[in-house]
C-alpha cells in the first residue's frame, strides 16, 4: 500500500527507472557529461504532478522544496526542468509502451479483446476569444462535441481504450476532424479485437474493410433511420460497458487537468497530452502491482 507522497514517488521512480533502462538508456548517445538530476527523475516528476492534479510546474516544484526538500534534493529551477521535460516527450512515450504492454500481457483475455473508441475535446483557446488573433492560428480550430452540444476551440484526444480502462493507442487532432477518420487510424494496426464506437463510427465501408483485413469487428450503435437494427440487448451493454471510457475520460480532465493544460505552443501541448497518458497507464501499473482496483487512481492523488 503507497501511504503518502513520498512512496508514491518512490514506486514511480523505481517503475519509470527500470523501464528507462530498458527503452532509452541502451540509444543516449549525448555527448557531454549527464545532469546530476536524471533523466528518470525528470519523468518522475512529470508523471508525480499529473496524477496529483499539480500540472502548473511553478506550484508543483514549490510544493516540493517546502514539503520534500530532501527527496529530490537536486531539483533544477523550473525552466530548466520544463526544457528537461519537453526533450523527453519521446522518452517517456516509450515508456508508456513498455508499462502498457506489461500490463497487457496480464490482462484477463476478456480484458484485452473487448475495447471502446471515444474522444474528448483539449480546448486551447476561449470560445469567444478564438476569432481574433492568437499563436493557435492554423494549428487548432473548431468543432463540436454532441454529448455536451457545444462548441470549442483547440483540438480533440482520440482514444481506444480496453475494457480495464488502459489506454491502447491515441491520436491527437483539431477538433474539426471527423471523429470516424481518426477510428480509421487508431484502429488500421489492430486485429482481433471487438471495438464499441458510438454513432460517429457508423461506417459500413470501414467496417467491413476492419472485419476482412484485420479480423477486427466494430460494432456502433444504429441511427434510428437505419433498417436494421441491433438486438436491445446488445445495445444495452454497449451503452454500459461505454462508462469506462467516460471514466477514463473523467480522469484525465478532472485528475490530470487534461482541459486546463496551460500549453503555449503545439509541441508543448503535445508535451502534456503525452505527460498524462502516461501517468494514467503508470497509474493503472502500480494499483495492479498493489493488488488493488485498475482504475481507482484518485487513491494515489496523495497530497
Amino acid at each position: 500500500m503507497i501511504a503518502d507522497f513520498a512512496e508514491l514517488c518512490t514506486y514511480l521512480y523505481v517503475v519509470t527507472d527500470e523501464a528507462y533502462q530498458d527503452v532509452a538508456a541502451p540509444y543516449d548517445h549525448r555527448p557531454g557529461p549527464r545532469s546530476v538530476f536524471t533523466d528518470s527523475e525528470v519523468i518522475t516528476l512529470t508523471l508525480a504532478a499529473e496524477l496529483l492534479g499539480l500540472a502548473a510546474e511553478g506550484r508543483f516544484l514549490g510544493y516540493l522544496r517546502r514539503n520534500h526538500p530532501t527527496l529530490f534534493p537536486l531539483l533544477p529551477e523550473r525552466s530548466r526542468y520544463n526544457r528537461r521535460r519537453r526533450q523527453l516527450v519521446a522518452v517517456t512515450n516509450r515508456i508508456r509502451g513498455a508499462i502498457l504492454g506489461r500490463l497487457w500481457r496480464v490482462l484477463e483475455r476478456e480484458g484485452r479483446a473487448l475495447c471502446v473508441v471515444d474522444s474528448v475535446p483539449v480546448p486551447v483557446v476561449g470560445y469567444h476569444q478564438a476569432a481574433g488573433d492568437h499563436r493557435w492560428w492554423g494549428e487548432a480550430d473548431f468543432g463540436r462535441v454532441p454529448s455536451k452540444k457545444q462548441r470549442v476551440y483547440g483540438f480533440k484526444l482520440h482514444l481506444l481504450i480496453s475494457h480495464c480502462g488502459l489506454i491502447l493507442d491515441f491520436a491527437l487532432a483539431p477538433a474539426n476532424h471527423h471523429d470516424g477518420a481518426l477510428t480509421a487510424q487508431l484502429l488500421a494496426d489492430k486485429a482481433g479485437l471487438t471495438v464499441l464506437g458510438d454513432k460517429g463510427d457508423v461506417n459500413g465501408d470501414l467496417q467491413a474493410l476492419l472485419a476482412a483485413r484485420n479480423g477486427l469487428t466494430l460494432l456502433t450503435p444504429k441511427r434510428r433511420d437505419q433498417r436494421e437494427q441491433l438486438p436491445p440487448a446488445v445495445t444495452r451493454a454497449i451503452n454500459s460497458f461505454r462508462q469506462v471510457i467516460e471514466t477514463v475520460n473523467s480522469q484525465l480532465v478532472e485528475q490530470c487537468q487534461l482541459q486546463r493544460n496551460r500549453a503555449k505552443s503545439l509541441s508543448g501541448l503535445c508535451a502534456r497530452v503525452q505527460a498524462k497518458l502516461t501517468a494514467h497507464t503508470l497509474g493503472l501499473y502500480l494499483n495492479h502491482l498493489l493488488g488493488r482496483p485498475l482504475r481507482a487512481l484518485m487513491d494515489l492523488a496523495l497530497i
